[in-house]
């Protein structure tokens, strides 16, 4: 009978830091999704140019990882903090969509790096609360170092694993790309389709003084008064087509060499198609022989079937810059446009996307 007491305030001390307890799984979760994340973009889309560029990809796992020792150590400062970032992430990120309309899927797979962090700010913010009446009824920390620091050895090492064993993924793959250093014109021979690839210039990877690369609407309404990648009068409301693609488009204006953007179409150069981007996809040399089997032009989203994993090399791409994706010839719907990734992947995106990992390269038959 002597034990009940005992056992009753083990109960209730144990549910005073179940709060806790979870708050801190939840948040290191948080932080090892947030690390395969940005660990996985830096290898995938960050790996070219100086170092900075790579680094700052780990930004939202290192954000996480302070966050967490924060909440571990100063509960009453950590909590409104992590609630703080998580409903700026989610608004930030769902703002401009939701004129898209909701994607449940996309909804529920970003629940837990976005609105959950709210749940675990206040779960932390009653952490603080139990720590206050445990130190007023003359709680002490365990005197063993690991017992007392276990939280902050996980906080800390999960993260840690979650990067090195992604990296041993990359690392190879990275490291051994191929980069002869030619920028020229290129002819490739794909699988089933030999194309000559236009020089870097306007033709292919033409950076913007902005920073980026022009969108596919951009890039079908070049020749559409006044010529160049200006709004067009007429087009404020609807999306250029691939019949714009053929017949204004920036590649049909290159000069013969592909140097320069001419006043008149010269009709030597072509935005090449989806599928003809695929079949050119290389790995060391050697053509990866991907077949989409009909999948792009009906699908929105989806990964060629490739013999060899294609990877971002010369000849058909510049490891050192910044795009990862070139737009296709073709059209989704009306309102968005194929890109293909230098993994074999290809997706859809608005006409009016421009991003610094999208460009194009125009092709010519020899």
């Amino acid at each position: 009978m002597a034990r009940l007491p005992a056992l009753a305030l083990d109960s209730k001390g144990l549910k005073r830091k179940l709060p806790g307890y979870v708050a801190t799984a939840l948040m290191i979760l948080v932080t090892i999704l947030w690390t395969f994340w940005s660990v996985g973009e830096m290898y995938y889309e960050g790996w070219w140019g100086p170092w900075y560029v790579k680094l700052r990809y780990l930004i939202p796992a290192v954000m996480c990882l302070l966050l967490t020792l924060l909440a571990l150590a100063w509960p009453l400062i950590g909590g409104p903090m992590i609630i703080l970032v998580g409903a700026a992430f989610t608004a930030w990120w769902w703002g401009p969509r939701l004129e898209e309309g909701v994607d449940i899927g996309q909804l529920l797979a970003l629940f837990p790096v976005s609105a959950m962090l709210v749940i675990i700010g206040a779960l932390f913010l009653f952490e603080a609360r139990q720590r206050r009446r445990r130190r007023e009824e003359g709680w002490a920390h365990p005197e063993v170092w690991l017992r007392r620091n276990a939280r902050y050895v996980l906080a800390i090492g999960a993260p840690l694993l979650a990067f090195a064993g992604w990296s041993l993924y990359w690392l190879p793959i990275v490291l051994t790309r191929q980069d002869d250093g030619i920028r020229a014109e290129r002819f490739i021979v794909g699988d089933g389709v030999s194309l000559i690839w236009a020089p870097e210039g306007p033709g292919w990877n033409w950076k913007q003084s902005w920073g980026g690369y022009p969108s596919w609407n951009r890039v079908a309404l070049w020749g559409v008064p006044p010529a160049g990648f200006d709004e067009k009068p007429g087009y404020e409301d609807r999306y250029a087509t691939v019949a714009d693609m053929a017949a204004t488009g920036l590649c049909r204006y290159l000069s013969e060499g592909g140097s320069r953007v001419m006043d008149e179409p010269q009709d030597v150069w072509r935005m090449p198609t989806a599928d003809e981007i695929m079949r050119s996809l290389t790995r060391h040399g050697e053509n990866a022989a991907c077949l989409d089997d009909g999948a792009i032009g009906i699908a929105m989203l989806g990964r060629a079937a490739c013999e060899k994993t294609p990877d971002k090399e010369t000849p058909l791409w510049a490891p050192d810059a910044a795009p990862i994706y070139y737009w296709a010839a073709d059209e989704y719907d009306e309102n968005r446009a194929y890109y293909v990734s230098y993994n074999g992947a290809f997706n859809s995106q608005p006409k009016s996307w421009g991003s610094p990992r999208h460009s194009y390269r125009c092709v010519r038959d020899p």
